[in-house]
């Protein structure tokens, strides 16, 4: 009866306190973080896929992986003969068993080419165990594939690609055939885990359920993890969690960083990043050089030879250079005014970046990718 008075009165608490909670940057808590033990689980397999329009593969696994199949429904190979096929493909098979699912029920799978296979279009993947990382049978595969790309090969070798048509996709291929075990109705406590660890975003989470149901029901652990007590009937604490997941709470500031993706030339500047005072200087310098041939033709009665010689031209150009200063605590907005006045690229932010950092001159930290 305790903790059906508890529900009722947090259904009764919940509407006015979603309404006093500022909403400009608020997130759910469903939003915000995960309850620990309530996860997906990989699953993987080995099979064979047959149908296949010729353009399957010959190679000594995928030989050995039919033979073994015939083997396994009582038919025997003559020694010394190896089955010549070009409809069948090893395959590798992946899914994810979310939480919760039960016997019975179907998951989506992919299916792709472990071998020298050109295309598994039209093909049918045969029944395939998925094991867990514990090695047991979770879900059993089969179905025929949807592959979205294709592939046109010419008698004089030409080819045309598009998309991967190695790889297929099964929506429902696998059967649920045991359940994962988790934690969730267990002992005395939910433990939410953010998203994002921020020490604190975890002591506002904390904050907001204590503001509802009481001081001392949800402690934060670390800057990761919010211990909440709970019911132990199972159908209470379902409604329990429902009720919590819908709770506002505003995610602290995040730190100050500017992430640089060398090989993209991407960067992002986060909010909180400011300048000390600074003076930047940027010029662009550009060298080109050519080469252009010279014929050096000799007179007809000389008696010499025609000559083909080289000449290189050298151009060095130097845009005008600009000069721009920054005062005290300038905003990201300021920056980028000022990266964007000058006309840098990419290349020339980064190294304006790296210097500032360099100098002491930028607070924030710089994380190239």
């Amino acid at each position: 009866m305790k903790n059906n008075n508890i529900l009722s009165l947090i259904t009764l608490v919940i509407a006015l306190f979603l309404v006093s909670v500022n909403h400009a940057n608020a997130q759910r808590i469903k939003d915000l973080a995960s309850v620990q033990g309530v996860r997906s689980n990989q699953l993987v397999g080995y099979g064979l896929v047959v149908g296949l329009p010729g353009t399957g593969e010959q190679s000594p696994f995928t030989d050995q992986s039919f033979v073994t199949m015939l083997r396994n429904f009582g038919i025997s190979m003559p020694e010394g003969i190896k089955p010549k096929i070009k409809n069948v493909a090893a395959v590798a098979i992946h899914a994810d068993l979310g939480p919760f699912l039960k016997p019975g029920q179907t998951i989506d799978i992919t299916v792709s080419s472990v071998g020298s296979a050109k295309s598994l279009r039209g093909g049918t993947l045969l029944r395939t165990f998925l094991k867990g990382l514990d090695g047991n049978i979770y879900a059993v595969a089969q179905g025929s594939l949807m592959v979205s790309g294709f592939s046109a090969e010419g008698a004089d070798g030409s080819k045309v690609i598009q998309n991967t048509p190695t790889v297929g996709r099964i929506p429902n291929g696998a059967i649920v055939e045991r359940e994962v075990a988790n934690s969730f109705a267990q002992g005395d406590y939910i433990t939410f885990n953010l998203h994002h660890s921020d020490f604190s975003t975890a002591k506002r989470f904390a904050q907001v359920i204590n503001q509802v149901l009481g001081e001392g029901i949800a402690q934060p652990l670390d800057a990761t993890s919010i211990r909440v007590s709970a019911p132990r009937d199972v159908s209470q604490r379902v409604s329990y969690l429902a009720t919590l997941e819908e709770f506002d709470v505003q995610p602290a500031t995040a730190a100050a960083k500017i992430i640089v993706n060398s090989r993209t030339g991407t960067i992002v500047v986060g909010q909180q990043v400011r300048l000390m005072p600074a003076a930047i200087t940027h010029g662009s310098l550009t060298v080109t050089i050519a080469e252009s041939p010279v014929i050096s033709q000799p007179n007809p009665l000389a008696g010499g030879e025609t000559v083909v010689a080289g000449q290189s031209i050298v151009d060095v150009t130097q845009d005008d250079s600009r000069m721009f200063t920054f005062a005290p605590g300038t905003t990201l907005d300021e920056l980028v005014r000022a990266v964007n006045l000058i006309g840098a690229s990419p290349s020339d932010l980064m190294a304006i970046l790296e210097a500032l950092k360099q100098a002491g001159a930028l607070h924030g930290e710089l994380i190239v990718i």
